[in-house]
């Protein structure tokens, strides 16, 4: 759980501070301490942070897109972010209640980037 919620502190942390990458860390940290001596915990880790990479990738590619479109595309970048966040945000908090619960959770549109 603690994988999936440290995501949010992160993201609190990097609104406060300005640290973008905070969102990462929490779910890389777990993942780097526990990926030997617990399964679960690194499985769950592991996909807390194959999903903070794939929403920072979409939200990246809607900027480049505002950006090359010489503003033009915010107007597609905004509502979609909005989108987003409040989607990364249920999707979270839903990961975090299911891996309390104990059962593996496994966030849709997501990359797998880590194996």
């Amino acid at each position: 759980m603690m994988a999936h919620l440290s995501a949010l502190l992160g993201a609190l942390l990097s609104s406060v501070h300005g640290a973008g990458w905070a969102c990462f860390l929490g779910p890389l940290v777990v993942w780097l301490i526990k990926k030997d001596s617990m399964p679960f915990v690194a499985d769950q880790a592991k996909e807390a942070l194959n999903f903070n990479i794939s929403v920072a990738i979409a939200t990246l590619a809607l900027l480049l897109l505002s950006l090359l479109t010489f503003g033009i595309g915010f107007i597609i970048a905004i509502p979609m972010w909005v989108v987003i966040g409040v989607g990364w945000l249920v999707l979270t908090i839903v990961a975090g209640v299911k891996a309390n619960e104990g059962v593996r959770y496994r966030y849709p549109f997501t990359l797998r980037l880590i194996k």
